[in-house]
């Protein structure tokens, strides 16, 4: 066999072997992954489960108690948030929220079921329950998100009422804040405190609702995350669901709560996925110690998971009758 024969032979019959063991490699890994996804899919919990970011008690129980009762997920979840939505007390979600620069009081949420479906409302100005909108465009429309005016006239077509949502508590704050008009979120403060809410049902499904008033003293017209799919929210009802509170911008920029899901599909715990998506955000940003995020996230087997940047962040849990408030890890220690 001539020198060049012999040669290219021999490239080839390498190629051959390392494609070879490249599909083989390919394939054991496509079988581990669809292994770890079955064993999602099938280890699921017969006991309801509603969780909620920050230490919203009442709005937890509530929805807890529609779950118990047999209630669907996404009808828990909606009742539970509005809890706070109505709350005029809270100065982070519905109405009594606080203004952006302008004076105006603006809600976002969005909602998703376990058939994966959303919808999302931004920038209303003038209904207090905009969970319950969300739901609504993703029932009765063909879109998944409406904003501003759009939205509101849907909403008044379907029955909500038209309100004013600034109390006069967050007009003289809005007043104040206008002395100095310093902008500066404070960790842990209420100005950012969105009510994200998942919950699984007696059939295992799972739904889960985001709502919030956004950053106090927000430019007029921003937007966070928390009506945004993937980023304040995000659920597939075959691995599980996540949500996001904190600083909006920083969750967007990572998609955090599909990233959470996703790091589940592939065998994560949802307590390690949500450590993960923290680290993903304080090594792309070294001003992390002026901002705090946190996320929690369930999966099908009802494990629960839940970190943050900085101390201060716990959740609610209720399950079986008992609703705790549990205190969460955190990354930043000093």
């Amino acid at each position: 066999m001539k020198r060049r024969k012999f040669i290219q032979n021999t490239s080839l019959t390498s190629v051959g072997i390392t494609l070879g063991t490249t599909l083989i490699s390919c394939k054991k890994q496509s079988e581990e992954q669809s292994r770890k996804e079955q064993e999602i899919m099938t280890n699921t919990t017969s006991t309801p489960i509603a969780v909620c970011t920050w230490r919203f008690t009442k709005a937890n129980a509530k929805a807890g108690e529609a779950l118990a009762s047999g209630k669907p997920a996404l009808d828990a979840v909606i009742e539970g948030v509005a809890v706070e939505e109505e709350n005029l007390k809270n100065t982070t979600v519905g109405k009594g929220g606080a203004p952006d620069r302008e004076g105006n009081v603006t809600l976002d949420a969005c909602v998703m079921n376990p058939e994966g479906d959303y919808g999302a409302v931004l920038c209303v100005e003038n209904i207090t329950n905009v969970a319950a909108l969300a739901r609504k465009v993703m029932e009765d429309t063909p879109h998944v998100m409406l904003a501003s005016e759009g939205a509101e006239e849907f909403g008044y077509q379907s029955g909500f009422a038209k309100e004013n949502l600034l109390t006069e508590e967050s007009k003289k704050a809005w007043e104040e804040w206008k002395k100095t008009s310093e902008y500066k979120p404070i960790i842990n403060i209420e100005n950012h405190d969105t009510i994200g809410m998942l919950a699984i049902d007696k059939n295992g499904d799972i739904a889960g609702a985001c709502t919030t008033s956004g950053l106090s003293y927000k430019m007029k017209g921003r937007v966070g995350d928390s009506p945004i799919i993937g980023s304040g929210l995000f659920i597939d009802n075959e691995i599980g669901g996540a949500v996001a509170t904190g600083m909006g911008e920083e969750v967007l920029k990572t998609v955090g709560s599909f990233l959470i899901v996703e790091l589940m599909r592939n065998g994560m715990s949802p307590q390690k996925a949500c450590e993960e998506a923290i680290r993903r955000i304080v090594t792309k940003n070294d001003k992390y110690k002026d901002f705090q995020v946190a996320y929690v996230a369930i999966n099908k087997a009802g494990e629960i998971g839940h970190y943050c940047i900085h101390e201060g962040f716990s959740i609610m849990k209720y399950q079986d009758g008992v609703n705790e408030n549990v205190l969460t890890k955190f990354y930043h220690t000093s």
